[in-house]
């Protein structure tokens, strides 16, 4: 498991992070508070606190693809 914090900070951001996670099969969630969503929802997202860093949490081992293709979210 890899865990990370990311800022998306507009709407663009949220559709590219999205899109990007949805090409993996592993859970990925995202938590701000005591809130936890699914990564691959947009909705879902839009229900977190977007102005303060993302919490990512993987639940694979073998995650290096995704976090190369995450880099220019991740804080």
């Amino acid at each position: 498991m890899a865990t990370f914090n990311v800022m998306l900070s507009s709407i663009n951001d949220v559709k590219n992070f999205v899109n990007i996670v949805s090409k993996y099969d592993y859970e990925i969630d995202l938590s701000s508070g005591r809130y936890v969503v699914d990564a691959k929802s947009i909705m879902g997202i839009f229900s977190l606190d977007l102005s303060k860093p993302i919490k990512v949490e993987i639940h694979t081992d073998s995650c290096d693809a995704l976090i190369d293709e995450l880099k220019p979210f991740i804080q």
